[in-house]
């Protein structure tokens, strides 16, 4: 913990410290900005992403799983039923929420 502290605090000291309306800027994919730049975005947008990005996940997993069922103890079934259980309850909470309307 006290290396990663130490050069974090070292490059704080030695960094150069130029700032300018250009560096102060906000960087929007070398795009200007038009208006103000921070602008509130609808939070339903992270969430429907993050939704996505959580059961695509979870095929990742479970792809090698379905793929040796077969070969597979009993204990390693009863863990894969748990972790799609887990995963469906965490589907019905996001939708009992409204999570997954696009609106």
């Amino acid at each position: 913990m006290f290396l990663p502290a130490a050069a974090i605090f070292i490059a704080g000291i030695l960094a150069p410290k130029k700032p300018n309306p250009i560096k102060s800027s906000t960087y929007e994919c070398g795009i200007e900005t038009v208006g103000p730049a921070w602008i509130q975005f609808k939070a339903q947008y992270y969430i429907y992403t993050l939704v996505f990005l959580v059961f695509d996940v979870e095929v990742v997993l479970l792809f090698p799983w379905a793929v040796a069922y077969h070969q597979l103890p009993l204990f390693a079934v009863v863990e894969g039923v748990i972790f799609i259980l887990i995963l469906l309850g965490g589907l019905l909470y996001a939708w009992r929420k409204r999570a997954l309307e696009w609106l």
